[in-house]
């Protein structure tokens, strides 16, 4: 019995039915008052605190249920509403917990530091009364979740204000990329190896080369026995030179493009020469044994530095373009950076040692306009494009392709990327930077893409694959204004020396 006693007790000094003493009127109850004042000194005598917000003498004297005429305009059958209530909203005070939300505003001003034996007690006295937790109640909460809209809605102001484009989104978002290939070269016998670095020759023992201007192909030299073969292919940016690399013979052939004429043999490996990469007068080579070799091509002596950070064969090697690291990708599924150490007596390691890809590292490309970003791509059993920041160290971002990665190569005009891939869909994709969202697709060869190249305008990228051909893509070609705009900055020579005679 004393418990509910207790609660009985509790109950009544929770409740807000009894008047508040010395409290300001209500709202309703200083109308009353005004109104009554205005009326005449008969009705002053009238003892509001009788008076509610739900009887009648509060309403509008109005019978009718809508006014005769337009509220706001005068007129001999309308009666004004002065009565209290017909311009107020009153709640469902029923539906709120206003016993609960009195009691929390007078626990903050009293507030004291509780034990927490204290404050359990006090937990399991709210559930056994109320039913909930007074600490998680609130004074002002919305009961019941929105209903959700039927299937089939649509919103009518989304549809009206949606109708007339705004002058910021009329602007072009996207550029047109054609999807169909403008050149296809045939290629016979191309090898088909992952490891290999053959964008810019084809057959198994020739070599030649293409001039996309005027569409003429050049043949420098083809070897007698099909047993030998070229294993990689460079271009050197600063001169004429492309090197050449015989997989039974494991040296590199420096031969002049347009005389089509050997210069030297530099032998330093003992395995075959999978791939290279030029800086200036410095080209460095990685072979199937792991070594990476830099070669002086300007003295006797060509061989200055070796790098020993892979335990397989060097598939990719990449130098940036400010010709400050040198990246290099194997099939141990590791990345490495190496500062530019021409001095052969210096203690060479790497900058940096990636390796979270899970597969053979063959596809990197370095960032043109951000000489500190890198991107790399996986194998079959990663097929992860990864970027990384080589000042760091860290990874930016990186994205499953669910394809292999064969070839990546950076644009010079858009900042956007383009990836080459093998098993299972063998296509190439463009990439936004540095979000890695796909743009495009283009799609064609019926093998894997083993290399790409860019060209030096940047307008086109040249693939080849192991369906025996070279396709010619162009992706990256500049707007009509943007190219206009470009010609413009540029000056003419003569402009510039006139310039600084003045």
């Amino acid at each position: 019995m004393a418990q509910f006693m207790f609660e009985n007790d509790l109950n009544n000094i929770l409740k807000l039915d009894t008047p508040i003493a010395n409290a300001p009127l209500a709202r309703w109850q200083r109308k009353a008052n005004e109104n009554s004042m205005s009326a005449g000194p008969q009705s002053t005598s009238m003892n509001t605190s009788g008076l509610s917000p739900l009887k009648t003498t509060n309403r509008s004297l109005s019978t009718s249920k809508t006014p005769s005429k337009t509220p706001g305009k005068s007129g001999k059958g309308q009666v004004s509403p002065s009565n209290v209530g017909a311009d107020r909203y009153i709640p469902n005070r029923s539906a709120m917990q206003m016993d609960v939300a009195s009691f929390l505003l007078s626990r903050e001003n009293g507030m004291e530091e509780d034990s927490p034996t204290r404050r359990e007690h006090r937990k399991m006295w709210a559930l056994n009364l109320n039913g909930f937790d007074i600490e998680d109640a609130k004074i002002l909460k919305m009961s019941g979740k929105p209903q959700n809209a039927p299937e089939g809605y649509q919103n009518n102001l989304k549809v009206l204000y949606s109708q007339k484009v705004t002058p910021g989104s009329s602007k072009k978002s996207s550029r047109y990329i054609p999807t169909v290939p403008d050149r296809i070269l045939d290629a016979p016998a191309l090898r088909n190896d992952f490891s290999l670095a053959v964008v810019v020759h084809w057959a198994a023992n020739s070599v030649f080369t293409w001039d996309q201007s005027s569409s003429s192909i050049r043949r420098i030299l083809s070897l007698p026995s099909p047993q030998i073969f070229y294993s990689s292919v460079s271009l050197s940016k600063f001169s004429i030179w492309v090197v050449i690399n015989g997989v039974s013979m494991c040296e590199a052939q420096v031969w002049d493009v347009q005389e089509q004429k050997r210069l030297r043999n530099m032998v330093s490996h003992s395995g075959r020469v999978s791939a290279l990469s030029w800086n200036s007068y410095i080209l460095s080579s990685g072979s199937k044994t792991g070594f990476i070799h830099h070669h002086d091509v300007r003295v006797a002596d060509h061989h200055v530095a070796t790098l020993a950070g892979h335990t397989q064969e060097v598939c990719g090697l990449k130098w940036s373009p400010d010709g400050r690291y040198l990246a290099s990708g194997g099939n141990d599924n590791m990345v490495n950076v190496w500062p530019c150490t021409p001095s052969n007596n210096a203690e060479h390691s790497p900058l940096h040692t990636f390796t979270q890809h899970q597969g053979a590292i063959k596809a990197i490309a370095w960032c043109p306009w951000q000489p500190s970003v890198l991107a790399t791509g996986g194998g079959t059993s990663d097929r992860q494009i990864r970027i990384w920041n080589i000042y760091s160290g860290s990874c930016l971002n990186a994205l499953d392709t669910q394809s292999q990665v064969c070839a990546l190569a950076f644009s010079s005009h858009y900042k956007e990327m383009i990836s080459g891939h093998g098993f299972s869909h063998n296509q190439l994709v463009l990439w936004k930077y540095p979000t890695l969202v796909k743009v495009k697709e283009l799609k064609g060869h019926t093998g894997r893409v083993l290399s790409l190249a860019l060209s030096p305008d940047g307008n086109s990228v040249v693939s080849a694959a192991a369906d025996e051909t070279l396709r010619v893509w162009k992706c990256f070609e500049l707007d009509p204004a943007k190219k206009k705009e470009k010609e413009k900055n540029v000056q003419p020579v003569g402009r510039l020396i006139h310039q600084s005679i003045r």
